[in-house]
C-alpha cells in the first residue's frame, strides 16, 4: 500500500548557499469510491484510513444513514490502480445513490464540493438535532483546541503539507485525529472512524479544523451530529448562516487565549 509521506531530493537554499537534501512530502493519489461496483466519486487524499474515508464519506454526503447500512468495504484489487480504489457493498434493502449523488468529475484535494449540483439540499439531510445538544463548552479550553490538534499531527511535522480534523469531548479530550491533504478527506475519516466505533452522533463533542471553517466542513459537522466546530482560520459566510439555522457553535480563529464565535455563543460558558 502506498505511505502517508514520499522522500524526495530537493535543493535547500540557505545564507545564499544551495545543498541537495532530502525531504519528506505528504503523499496525495486518487481514491476511487465505488458502490456496489459502480463508480461514485474520486478524490485526492493522503493514502491510510481509506475505508474510514469512504464511510465518511458516504454518511457525509447522504448515500447511507448509519454505518449498518454498509454491509462491507473492500479494495478492489484486482483494479489496475489496487489500493486507490474501494468498492462499497451496500447492505440489502439500502437504497443505491442517485444520480445526483454522483460526482462528475474529480474532487481535488482543496475542493469537497466539487460536483455538487446544488448545496440547497445538504442542508436539510441530517438524521440529528444539534440545537437540541445541552453541552456546556469553557472557552478557555475551546480556545487550546487548535493547538492540541497540532501537536498531535505526526505527518504534518514531518512535512508542513497536511489538513487534520480531530474529535474532542468538552473537557478538552482528544478521541480521533486524522490527517490528509484535503480538509474535506480528514473530516470524512475522522467522522468515518466514530460511526464504525458507533459513536454517532458526536453528542456532547466538538471538531476541530486545522484550517478554515468552511460550508463543507460545517455541513459535516451537522451529518456527524457534532453541537460545535471549531477551526483555526476563519469561517464562510455560508458556514456562519448553516451554524445559525441549526444551532450549531461555530468558533473560528482559535488560537492562544483568544476566538471569535460566530454562531452558538450561549454554549460557551465564560460568554456573558
Amino acid at each position: 500500500m502506498a505511505r502517508a509521506t514520499e522522500t524526495r531530493k530537493v535543493v535547500r537554499v540557505e545564507g545564499g548557499r544551495a545543498t541537495t537534501v532530502v525531504d519528506a512530502v505528504a503523499a496525495e493519489e486518487p481514491l476511487e469510491i465505488r458502490v456496489d461496483g459502480d463508480a461514485l466519486a474520486v478524490t485526492m487524499r493522503t493514502p491510510g484510513h481509506d475505508f474510514e474515508l469512504a464511510l465518511g464519506f458516504l454518511l457525509t454526503e447522504g448515500v447511507v444513514r448509519r454505518a449498518a447500512d454498509v454491509l462491507a468495504l473492500r479494495y478492489c484489487v484486482d483494479d489496475t490502480q489496487q489500493y486507490n480504489v474501494v468498492n462499497v457493498d451496500l447492505a440489502p434493502g439500502v437504497r443505491r445513490p442517485t444520480p445526483s449523488q454522483r460526482r462528475a468529475f474529480v474532487t481535488t484535494s482543496s475542493c469537497g464540493l466539487c460536483g455538487k449540483a446544488s448545496i440547497d439540499s445538504v442542508r436539510t439531510r441530517s438524521r440529528y438535532r444539534v440545537a437540541d445538544d445541552p453541552v456546556v463548552l469553557d472557552a478557555a479550553v475551546v480556545a487550546t483546541l487548535p493547538s492540541m490538534l497540532v501537536e498531535e499531527q505526526r505527518v504534518f511535522e514531518q512535512t508542513g503539507g497536511l489538513h487534520a480534523a480531530g474529535i474532542f469531548t468538552a473537557d478538552g479530550g482528544l478521541v480521533c485525529l486524522r490527517e490528509d491533504v484535503g480538509r474535506h478527506n480528514a473530516f470524512d475519516k475522522v467522522i468515518g472512524w466514530a460511526a464504525g466505533e458507533g459513536r454517532l452522533p458526536l453528542r456532547g463533542h466538538v471538531l476541530v479544523a486545522s484550517g478554515r471553517a468552511s460550508f463543507e466542513l460545517t455541513q459535516k459537522a451537522l451529518m456527524a451530529g457534532a453541537p460545535a466546530l471549531v477551526a483555526v482560520s476563519a469561517p464562510s459566510s455560508l458556514a456562519v448562516q448553516l451554524a445559525e439555522e441549526t444551532g450549531m457553535t461555530l468558533v473560528g480563529f482559535a488560537r492562544g487565549d483568544r476566538m471569535n464565535v460566530y454562531a452558538g455563543a450561549e454554549r460557551i460558558s465564560t460568554i456573558s
